[in-house]
């Protein structure tokens, strides 16, 4: 049975030697051998880095909030994935961001009630996220195909685990959530908002008008005044 919802796995294995097959050597396997010692640099900086906080509230769906930066030169596509894709979805579930771009994204989850008469927050959840992260060229429309079509360029960024917090009981972790989600709920707004209009103002037919009734008016009662006077 599959871990995750959506497959994307690791780029196919290569050839002994280091290479293609039949292009071995002692130097390209020992190359080889290093840069697989080396941790992959990531191109997107998550907050929480490893873990997303929900509160706990048994039958109902709650939500937890991720901040995902580009710290890269390039343009990133990012996508979650999750284990249990019945039951939790993300908003957005992916994206392309450009370099030092940030968004904060909302995950949904289901709270199943406890078993066995276990304590609520005592409980492990067995649900998953991954995060995996794709460069591309440009500012393209992002569409979930582009990491099927790239396969071998595809990165994992982060796995990340389920926390549950005391939705009763404050703490550092259960206010950090909930900022991040009205940060998430504003920047949403946002979004939705037709774009302010930069363009030069010009001067509306009703006001040149409106104007022009005004002058005439002070000109008509200025020759009445002068037409009593010569009486």
């Amino acid at each position: 049975m599959p871990l995750w919802g959506t497959a994307s796995g690791p780029p196919p294995p290569l050839a002994e030697g280091g290479g293609p097959e039949g292009s071995g050597g002692s130097s390209s396997s020992g190359a080889a051998a290093i840069r697989s010692l080396l941790p992959t640099r990531r191109r997107l900086r998550l907050d929480p880095p490893s873990k997303l906080y929900f509160p706990y509230e048994p039958g109902k769906q709650v939500r937890s909030a991720i901040r995902i930066k580009n710290v890269s030169k390039s343009h990133v596509a990012f996508k979650f994935q999750t284990t249990a894709p019945k039951s939790c979805f993300m908003r957005p579930p992916g994206g392309i961001l450009a370099p030092g771009e940030t968004i904060i994204a909302t995950v949904f989850k289901f709270v199943e009630h406890p078993e066995n008469n276990e304590k609520p927050l005592d409980q492990k959840c067995k649900v998953k996220f991954k995060i995996v992260s794709l460069k591309v060229k440009g500012p393209v429309e992002y569409v979930p195909e582009l990491f099927d079509e790239q396969k071998d360029q595809v990165a994992v960024e982060q796995i990340l685990r389920v926390v549950f917090l005391d939705a009763e009981r404050p703490s550092a972790q259960l206010d950090r959530l909930k900022r991040q989600l009205a940060e998430a709920e504003a920047a949403l707004e946002a979004r939705k908002k037709p774009p302010e209009d930069t363009s030069p103002r010009i001067v509306g037919e009703g006001l040149v008008i409106d104007e022009w009734k005004e002058r005439r008016e002070r000109y008509l009662a200025r020759q009445q005044i002068e037409g009593v006077d010569s009486v």
